[in-house]
Parts: C-alpha cells; sequence; structure tokens
C-alpha cells in the first residue's frame, strides 16, 4: 500500500477542518491552565508525520461499505482507556492476539470477511460525567485520561498538561509500530490464530462446547492444504485503529490534506467515532467530522431519538455513501428491544446505508457492592442477542461488535466462561476507567456471537418489519 504524500501547499481544505470547530460549543474538552504551552505543542504535533495514511483511510471506508451492505462484519475492541504505562509489547500483544482469535471465529461462522479495528493507538482520553472528583474533603480534577492528566489522586497529577499529547502521539506511534509488524511478520498466521483457539476449546470451562466449531475450522484448513491451496496470504491480516475524536485540539493538529485527491483527513487514526456526550448536532466535535474524509462512527444511547439520528445522517454523510457513517448503538439490555427497531427503519427510509454496530459494554455497567464499576457477561451477551434479534426482525444486517477488552486475565467484568465472581473483582482490577472483558470472556462472547450469525437464515428470507 502506498503512503500518501501530504500537500503542505493545499492547506484551505485542512485549515478549515482544523478551525471550523472552534466557533462552536466543543463539549468534555479539558480547561488547560496555559493556553501558550497548548499552542506550542499542537504546533509541534502540526509539523509532525501523519500516524495513518489517506490510503488506508479509504481502504477502511471500502471495507466498512462492505459491512453496510450485508457482506462483511466489523470486530472492534481494546481497551475503555489505553495508558501510557500500558503501552507495552506484551499489553500490545495480548489484545491483538485477543482479536485475531475472535476474528477468526467469527470469520468462519459468519462466512464473512472479518473487519477489524483496534481501540488501540490513540484512545488515551475520556470523557467524564463530573468535571471535578471530591475524596475525603478534596476536590480535585476529574482524571480524563494520559492524554490530559494523571491518575494519582493530587493536584500535580490531575493538573491538565499539554504535554501530553506528544506524549500521546509518541505512544500512539509505538503502538502502530508494533501493530504493522505483527500483523505482516506472521504473528497473525491463521494456522496460528487457531491453535490458540484450540487451547481455548481445550483449557476453558465451557470450551467444549465450541469443540464443534473449532473441528469445522480444523476440516477446512485441512481441505485447504489438500487442495494445494497457497495459504501464505494467510500469514498476514488486515488490521486498523480507531479511537474517541475526543480532544479536538490534537485531532485538528494531525489534520491533512492529501495532494492527490485534495481529501482531509485526520491522521491519529483510521476511524474516529462521537461519543454519546458530544453528538450534539451544533456541537464542535460533529462540525470537525463533518470535514474529514476518514469512515467515521457515532455512539448512539438510550435516549437517543430518531430526529436525532436523522439530524446526524444529513449533517454526516449527506451524500449517503456506503462506509462513511456507523452507528454504534449502546442502548443497554433491557432498552436494545424497544430502541433499536425504529432507528434502523427511520434510517432505511432515507435509503441510507449505515453500518450497525452494538456496543454491549456503556448501557451494562452497574456497580458492584465492594464499590467497583462492572459490567455482568449475562448482560452484555443479552444486548449482543437483541441487537441481532432486532436485525433478523427488520431484515437488516447486524453490522457487528464493539467491545472493551484486553488479553490479561484482568477480574473486572462478573461472569463469562471461567467465571469471575464479584467477590474476586479486586484480585486484578486494573482498568484506568471502565471495566474490561478478559481474554477468556472475549472469546466466550465472540464464539456465542459466532453462533448467532451460524444460526441466521439469508438476509432475503427475513420479514422486513417487526410491526
Amino acid at each position: 500500500m502506498r503512503n500518501s504524500i501530504w500537500d503542505p501547499t493545499a492547506k484551505t481544505a485542512a485549515e478549515s477542518a482544523a478551525e471550523s470547530w472552534r466557533a462552536r460549543p466543543a463539549a468534555q474538552q479539558p480547561e488547560w491552565p496555559d493556553a501558550d504551552e497548548l499552542r506550542s505543542v499542537t504546533a509541534g504535533l502540526e509539523k509532525s508525520p501523519p500516524l495513518v495514511f489517506a490510503a488506508e483511510c479509504d481502504l477502511l471506508r471500502r471495507r466498512m461499505a462492505a459491512v453496510a451492505r450485508g457482506e462483511a462484519v466489523l470486530l472492534q475492541g481494546g481497551d475503555c482507556a489505553e495508558t501510557f504505562a500500558g503501552t507495552t509489547t506484551d499489553g500490545i500483544h495480548g489484545k491483538l492476539k485477543t482479536l485475531l482469535q475472535m476474528a477468526a471465529v467469527l470469520t468462519h461462522a459468519a462466512a464473512l470477511p472479518v473487519v477489524k479495528i483496534g481501540r488501540m493507538a490513540g484512545q488515551y482520553a475520556k470523557p467524564r460525567s463530573q468535571n471535578q472528583e471530591h475524596r475525603d474533603g478534596v476536590t480535585l480534577p476529574s482524571y480524563r485520561g494520559d492524554a490530559v492528566n494523571g491518575l494519582e489522586f493530587t493536584a500535580a497529577s490531575r493538573r491538565p498538561d499539554p504535554q501530553r499529547l506528544r506524549k500521546m502521539y509518541e505512544a500512539s506511534t509505538t503502538t502502530l509500530n508494533l501493530v504493522r509488524a505483527l500483523t505482516t511478520g506472521g504473528f497473525a498466521d491463521l494456522s496460528q490464530v487457531h491453535a490458540w483457539n484450540r487451547g481455548f476449546v481445550a483449557d476453558s470451562h465451557v470450551g467444549e462446547q465450541y469443540e464443534e466449531l473449532a473441528d469445522e475450522i480444523d476440516r477446512s484448513l485441512a481441505f485447504m492444504k489438500a487442495c494445494g491451496v497457497d495459504t501464505r496470504e494467510l500469514g498476514t491480516a488486515e488490521f486498523f485503529v480507531g479511537h474517541e475524536g475526543l480532544l479536538l485540539d490534537y485531532e485538528a493538529a494531525l489534520t491533512r490534506t492529501e495532494a492527490e485527491s485534495g481529501r482531509t483527513y485526520a491522521t491519529s487514526a483510521h476511524l474516529l467515532w462521537i461519543g454519546e456526550r458530544t453528538r450534539d448536532l451544533d456541537g464542535a466535535h460533529v462540525e470537525y467530522f463533518s470535514r474529514i474524509d476518514n469512515p467515521i462512527a457515532v455512539k448512539l444511547g438510550p435516549t437517543t431519538s430518531p430526529d436525532t439520528v436523522l439530524g446526524l445522517l444529513d449533517r454526516l454523510d449527506p451524500d449517503r455513501d456506503p462506509g462513511r457513517l456507523t452507528f454504534v448503538v449502546r442502548a443497554g439490555a433491557e432498552r436494545i428491544r424497544d430502541l433499536l427497531p425504529t432507528l434502523v427503519e427511520k434510517v432505511n427510509a432515507e435509503g441510507a446505508q449505515v453500518c450497525w454496530v452494538s456496543d454491549p459494554m456503556h448501557g451494562n455497567t452497574i456497580t458492584a457492592a465492594s464499590g467497583h464499576k462492572t459490567r455482568r457477561f449475562d448482560a452484555i451477551l443479552d444486548e449482543v442477542r437483541g441487537f441481532v434479534e432486532v436485525h433478523d426482525a427488520l431484515g437488516s444486517h447486524p453490522g457487528g461488535i464493539h467491545v472493551e477488552l484486553t488479553g490479561d486475565d484482568v477480574t473486572e467484568c462478573v461472569g463469562g466462561g471461567n467465571a469471575v465472581l464479584a467477590e474476586e473483582l479486586h484480585h486484578r482490577y486494573e482498568t484506568a476507567c471502565d471495566p474490561r472483558l478478559n481474554h477468556t470472556q472475549s472469546l466466550d462472547l465472540a464464539f456465542r456471537l459466532a453462533r448467532m450469525y451460524r444460526e441466521r437464515g439469508p438476509v432475503n428470507a427475513r420479514p422486513r418489519s417487526l410491526r
């Protein structure tokens, strides 16, 4: 894949994208204490090389168009909030391995390509419900992710520091370099990935129920080898990265215009999304996203109205271009079957082909008796099941899932295959923000979702309305 050459003279479109949002209200931005220091850091980032290239973003847009048409499935996952300390070879290796394992299972079961996007190389900032945190009579700014301030509850740590934006760029570079090396250097070889899944089936308490599917993959690989199929292409994997485009000063500084096409891209990631708290139609985030040519996504929570969704469609995908826009639904297990049908029907009536994706994590967060934020695996699974059921009933395509996960054996979500109990949450509760599925729970979810795709009939055989 060629690396696009960015045109230093083609400034008009990039400057418009990088600056027009400043006239709009910008939610969830840090209160930087030193404006001059912020300008100095962002000026340096404006001169830095892009983290991703236009051709890569365009390729992902084509892949997302296939998802929108029902010809592919999306798998996106990674940390709730990346940390600088967690940007290690082992940490990146574990998340990538988990996603590759999940993708192998889904590809076989759905008989469709799986578009793989890591929630990586940029997920260093988080929106917060409150600007301040109170502990034992002390009030300090809330932790907004390592891109802004530190997790330690001290005045020095919680002070927003613009230099962290440069560290975010450097950590993202490190992550991308390793991901690119691993996905092209043999780590992603399908035979090896399947061997890992075989290990899961053999070692997990629930693995035996997935043995039949694992046997099918065995036979498929053996058949290809027997037929003399050249499997060398299976030794690499197409892999993209994405994060919430929350910190607009950072995203603006990495906005570039591509010389050959004149198109403008956010070069911090292949795909960016707008969060539930920042999708105001008149806000700065929607304005910025409307001016970049990356594939983009928007999170939709349980209070989302059809009018809001249609407004987002008109602002962000006015040309109704498949692959441009993804709606990531985070309704909660109790609301998904009520909320989703109307939204899908309204969008379909507009003639738009968007990607519909389930985020089964954020709508199912609870607080355990110990005070830990957690999520029940059964609730996560039920939201995914409800998501698939609604699309089955409407004859539309359940495009995939977006989950918070890690390759480590953490104890943050309860339940799942090798069940984590509520009283065990403190054993390895390591997240910097929200609870993540561990390696075993992630694979358990992938095998269960694989069954759902396997059980679906042909699209043209399904009813077109729930009513």
